[in-house]
């Protein structure tokens, strides 16, 4: 049985985006992840994740965690809690991220 510190030893531990992939499956989203490339030659990640009763997110990050946070703060509906990390958060501040929502 594994535990989200990691693997059964702990060698392995998850890294923080990997725990909000897995309580994002838990709680019954599918999601996925890609990185890109802007024209400024920029990496930059998106996630979505989406259910069957057609509940979707999307959020772009310049940083993968940062993208994954943003998209549980979406799905849990803490858009409050999101814009007082981003202005404590020198983090927060220097990306430029973007959330979209779409329900049918």
């Amino acid at each position: 049985m594994g535990n989200s510190s990691g693997d059964e030893n702990g060698s392995n531990p998850m890294k923080y985006w990997e725990i909000i992939a897995d309580n994002l499956s838990k709680a019954g989203w599918s999601w996925g992840c890609v990185s890109a490339v802007d024209s400024e030659g920029r990496t930059i990640w998106i996630v979505d994740a989406h259910r069957d009763d057609g509940k979707r997110f999307v959020a772009r990050a310049n940083e993968k965690l940062t993208a994954f946070i943003e998209l549980e703060c979406a799905i849990r509906g803490d858009r409050q809690k999101l814009a007082v990390r981003r202005a404590a958060s020198p983090l927060y501040s220097s990306l430029s991220c973007g959330l979209t929502s779409r329900t049918p």
